[in-house]
C-alpha cells in the first residue's frame, strides 16, 4: 500500500506530545488492583532467585505472565528502587505511597512509545486521499486519532493501571510488518508479544495462517488456490528459526530448571469461573441472562426450588466454582470448542483466499472477536484486542467504518463499571463523548460520497446507550433496588453490550466471507 508522503509528520509528533501530557494529569487519579499486581510483580523479581519467580505466593496476586514480562518487571524494578525502596518488598502488600505511584504511572506513560511509534508505522500504511488537501481529512490523521487517542486504552492503562500500550504497540508494529510486506520483522514482534502476554494466543491462529500462505509459499495458482509446488522449505526454517528463538529465550531458563509445568499452570489457572466478576460483553453474557431470566420465570411457576436456584453462582470469582439453575453449566473444554468453531472458518478463508494484508488483518480481528466472545474468564478489557486493529480497516472503507462504529462504541461503555469512583465519572464520561463523536464525524466525512455509516436500526441501538447509563448513573442510586438488585447495573450493561458485540462479530464474519476476491486485492494494491 501506498504510504502518505504528501504530509509533514510533524502533526504526528504534536498528537502524541498533547496524549502523554493527557496521561500526567491522570497520575492522581484511582487505580485497581492491577496497579497492586504489578507492585507485587516488580517485588517478587527483585527480591527473589528467578528459580523462585513462578513460584512465591505471598500474595494472591502472583506471576501470572509469561518470562519475558517478567524480565521487563525485573527492568523496572531497578528503577523503582530509586523511587521508592519500600514497594519492592514482597511483604509491603497493598503499598501505594506516593513515589510509588508517581514510578508505576510514569512507567506505563514512558513504555508507551513503544505504542507511538507502531502507530507512526500503521499510518504510513495507509493510502491518502488525492482529492483531500485538508489534514484532517487524511485517513492516517484520522486513524492516528482513533489509535493514539483510544477512549478505552487510555482509562484501562492510565486510570484503572495496566501495560496494554506497550503490548498493543508489538501487535500493531506486527500487523504493520506484514501490511508492509516484511513477514520475518512481523514474526518476530508477534513472537515477542506472545512471550510478554499470552492473552494474544487468541489471534496466533491468524498469524500462523497468514504467514506459511503468504510468505513460505511463494506462488497461487492462477483460481488462487494453493500452489503447492511453490512451498519454499528454506522460507519456513528461517520463520521458525525466529519463532523458535524467542519461546528459547523466554522459556529456556526454566525448562532447565524443570519448572515449565509450574510457569503453565500459572499461566492457565482454569479454576477461575466461566465469567469475570463483571461479564464481559460476550455469548456467556447472554447464556446467563437467558439463565436467570428462565430461573426466575421457574420460580413463579413454582417449577423449581427456591433453595437450589439461590445457590446458583454465574460468576465465579479467582478460584470459585459455579453451576447455572436452568441450561446446561459450561466446563473450559466447552468454551474452547466454540472458540475454536467459530474461528476456523475465517481461517480456512484466509487459507484458501488470503487476499493480501486485509485479508489477514480481519481475519486477526475474527480470531479475537470469537476468542472474546466464546473463551473462558474472558475479562471485558479483551474487547481492545478487536477495536484497535478495526481502526486501521475502519479508515479504509465504509462498511468496516460502520462495525468500527458500534463496536467501539458498545466495547468501551462496557469498560464503565471498571472505572466505579465518583472523582473519576466526569472524566471518562467526558473521554467517550469526545471520542465517540470524534470518531463518528471523522469517519462520515471521509466516506461521505458512500452513504451513511450507520443503518436507522444500528443508530437507533446506538442512542439507546445513552438511557441506559442514565439509569445506571443517576436513576438507579437513587431507588431501593441497590439493596435487593445490587448487580443489575452490572447485568444491563453486559447483556445490552454484548448485543452490539454479537451484532459486530457477525457482520465482519460475513464480510469476510462474502467479499469478493477482487476487491481486497484492488484495496491491497
Amino acid at each position: 500500500m501506498a504510504a502518505l508522503t504528501a504530509v509533514s509528520w510533524c502533526w504526528f509528533l504534536t498528537l502524541a506530545i498533547g496524549l502523554s501530557l493527557l496521561k500526567c494529569l491522570l497520575i492522581t487519579t484511582y487505580h485497581s488492583t492491577d496497579f497492586e499486581v504489578h507492585r507485587n510483580w516488580l517485588a517478587i523479581t527483585h527480591s527473589l532467585p528467578v528459580s523462585q519467580w513462578y513460584y512465591e505466593a505471598t500474595s494472591e496476586w502472583t506471576l501470572d505472565y509469561p518470562p519475558l514480562f517478567a524480565w521487563f518487571e525485573y527492568g523496572l524494578s531497578h528503577i523503582a528502587k530509586y523511587f521508592d525502596k519500600e514497594m519492592l518488598v514482597i511483604q509491603h502488600l497493598n503499598h501505594a505511597s506516593p513515589a510509588t505511584v508517581l514510578f508505576q504511572r510514569l512507567s506505563v506513560i514512558l513504555t508507551d512509545i513503544v505504542f507511538i511509534y507502531a502507530v507512526r508505522e500503521c499510518c504510513r500504511c495507509v493510502n491518502g486521499r488525492k482529492e483531500s488537501k485538508e489534514l484532517l481529512k487524511e485517513p492516517a490523521f484520522i486513524l492516528a486519532v482513533l489509535l493514539l487517542w483510544n477512549f478505552g486504552l487510555l482509562i484501562i492503562d492510565h486510570i484503572h493501571f495496566q501495560y496494554n500500550g506497550f503490548l498493543f504497540g508489538f501487535l500493531l508494529l506486527s500487523v504493520a510488518r506484514l501490511l508492509q510486506n516484511r513477514h520475518l520483522e512481523g514474526a518476530l514482534a508477534f513472537a515477542v508479544l506472545l512471550n510478554l502476554k499470552h492473552i494474544y494466543l487468541y489471534v496466533a491462529p491468524a498469524y500462523g495462517i497468514y504467514l506459511l500462505r503468504s510468505y513460505c509459499f511463494t506462488k497461487s495458482a492462477p483460481d488462487g488456490s494453493v500452489k503447492w509446488s511453490s512451498f519454499s522449505f528454506t522460507r519456513l526454517v528461517a520463520l521458525g528459526t525466529i519463532v523458535c528463538s524467542v519461546f528459547a529465550v523466554s522459556f529456556g531458563p526454566f525448562i532447565a530448571m524443570g519448572q515449565l509445568p509450574q510457569v503453565l499452570s500459572r499461566l492457565f489457572p482454569f479454576k477461575r469461573g466461566l465469567c469475570h466478576a463483571y461479564w464481559a460483553p460476550n455469548f456467556w453474557a447472554l447464556y446467563n441472562a437467558v439463565d436467570k431470566a428462565l430461573s426466575i420465570l421457574g420460580l413463579k411457576l413454582k417449577l423449581l426450588d427456591a433453595d437450589g436456584a439461590s445457590k446458583a453462582s454465574m460468576t465465579g470469582g479467582l478460584v470459585q466454582e459455579f453451576r447455572h439453575t436452568v441450561l446446561p453449566s459450561v466446563s473450559p473444554l466447552t468454551t474452547f470448542i466454540c472458540t475454536l468453531v467459530s474461528i476456523i472458518p475465517a481461517v480456512l478463508c484466509l487459507w484458501r483466499k488470503p487476499q493480501g494484508p486485509r485479508g489477514f488483518l480481519r481475519c486477526l480481528i475474527i480470531c479475537a472477536l470469537g476468542s472474546f466472545m466464546f473463551g473462558w474468564h474472558v475479562h471485558e478489557k479483551a474487547i481492545l484486542i478487536a477495536i484497535l486493529p478495526l481502526s486501521l480497516m475502519a479508515v479504509d472503507n465504509r462498511r468496516d467504518a460502520g462495525i468500527f462504529i458500534i463496536l467501539t462504541t458498545t466495547g468501551h461503555l462496557s469498560l464503565f463499571p471498571l472505572i466505579f469512583t465518583a472523582p473519576e465519572q466526569p472524566i471518562k464520561i467526558l473521554l467517550m463523548l469526545l471520542f465517540t463523536i470524534y470518531s463518528l464525524a471523522s469517519l462520515q466525512r471521509l466516506f461521505r460520497k458512500e452513504g451513511s455509516l450507520l443503518s436507522w436500526l444500528e443508530a437507533v441501538y446506538l442512542t439507546g446507550l445513552v438511557p441506559l447509563e442514565v439509569f445506571c448513573e443517576v436513576v438507579y442510586p437513587l431507588t431501593s433496588w441497590q439493596q435487593t438488585l445490587p448487580f443489575l447495573p452490572l447485568l444491563l450493561t453486559s447483556v445490552y453490550c454484548a448485543l452490539g458485540v454479537t451484532y459486530s462479530f457477525f457482520k465482519l464474519y460475513l464480510s469476510m466471507l462474502t467479499e469478493p476476491e477482487g476487491m481486497q486485492k484492488r484495496k491491497d494494491q
